[in-house]
């Protein structure tokens, strides 16, 4: 019998996350048979690894996590954020960060690759959504409510852009927006700080010429299409190649050596040449579903920490996955994100499930 302050969690909201697990994983070992195109390209030690580490680890923390009571996070939210900030910036000590395609955002711990800033995600919406439970009614005033969200969101930039990160940096903004507004800061100050966020966006593309590429790409992709606007062009291909039903699991082209980062940021028009439009919907159907589930559990919830956690959380998830989507389908400028629950990377799927744990444990242990 359920009790008033533990209840069964939300099986739907589980289930949805395993479909899209198992079915990310069949869609990684499909797109990583182009590493038997590549001399020693270790196909099994690559899909052992995001087993292993992404999806057997991601599991069994995410099933822990979700018997940890909400409320911990909200009572060490400050050390929780302060260790991803310092947990990031070890990337900038040589011989622990290492540098990939000119970005430093990896640790080497023991021969394997983190990415620290998915800690970070967490750490960040964790210490938001703490403080707006912290400051209730006094969320109204700029002292109290965007001013705190502005000075996270500059440390967290600083940290970011320094690497450079701008694509996770993105997700971070729109996470931030959207828990400002669910928390009920002021439209003024919100407009406010959208207005400087696109100042500083603008400014950021100006002195940086590899985002100037980038925006110029996707305004015109046949501009460049062996330099700059190589990826984008290969990805619109193999999209495109998919048709209405695709050309079957296993049988995409262009993974073989045509489009950069099959396993990473372009796994998806992989899985768009294999399964075609019909199977693109459905995949991203599944976010769609994964997402109102979430928010659901969010407005379930009566307690303001855990319908922020939750919203940022789910927003984070979602945010990223359609600025992958969108990128490779040349509706946004590319960003360089992974799919969550999908692209190579057993570390980025693991902290994924910590998030749907953490949302698990709010739909178990909040009372209505």
């Amino acid at each position: 019998m359920a009790t008033k302050n533990k209840k069964q969690l939300d099986s739907l909201f589980l289930w949805i996350t395993i479909v899209l697990v198992v079915v990310g994983y069949f869609i990684f070992i499909s797109s990583s048979l182009g590493l038997f195109a590549q001399q020693g390209g270790g196909f099994a030690s690559t899909a052992f690894r995001q087993l292993l580490f992404g999806i057997i680890g991601g599991f069994t923390f995410m099933w822990l996590v979700s018997y940890i009571p909400y409320k911990f996070w909200q009572k060490y939210a400050v050390p929780v954020f302060i260790s991803s900030v310092v947990v990031t910036c070890l990337v900038f000590i040589p011989g622990l960060g290492f540098t990939y395609n000119g970005a430093t955002r990896w640790l080497d711990i023991f021969g394997s690759s983190f990415q620290p800033v998915e800690l970070l995600k967490i750490g960040f919406v964790i210490c938001l959504a703490a403080w707006y439970a912290h400051a209730a009614d006094r969320i109204k005033t700029f002292r109290y409510g965007v001013l705190p969200a502005l000075i996270l969101l500059a440390l967290v930039g600083a940290i970011l852009l320094a690497q450079p990160d701008t694509g996770s940096f993105l997700v971070i903004l729109a996470t931030g927006a959207a828990m400002l507004f669910i928390a009920g800061v002021r439209g003024l100050h919100i407009t406010g700080l959208g207005l400087l966020g696109a100042v500083a966006l603008s400014t950021l593309v100006y002195i940086r010429p590899y985002l100037q590429d980038r925006l110029l790409t996707f305004i015109n992709p046949a501009a460049d299409p062996l330099g700059a606007s190589y990826q984008i062009n290969q990805s619109l291909i193999a999209v495109g190649s998919g048709e209405w039903f695709g050309r079957g699991l296993g049988q995409s082209i262009q993974k073989f050596n045509y489009v950069p980062e099959p396993l990473g940021d372009s796994v998806f028009s992989i899985f768009a040449e294999e399964w075609g439009f019909v199977g693109s919907v459905i995949l991203i159907m599944l976010f769609v579903a994964l997402a109102l589930r979430g928010y659901k559990i969010a407005a379930n919830c009566k307690d303001t920490f855990g319908k922020l956690l939750v919203i940022g959380l789910m927003t984070s998830i979602i945010t990223q996955s359609f600025l992958n989507i969108g990128a490779l389908i040349g509706v946004m400028p590319l960003t360089g994100l992974p799919l969550i629950f999908v692209s190579q990377g057993g570390s980025a799927l693991l902290m994924a499930l910590i998030s749907v744990g953490i949302i698990l444990s709010v739909s178990r242990y909040s009372t209505n």
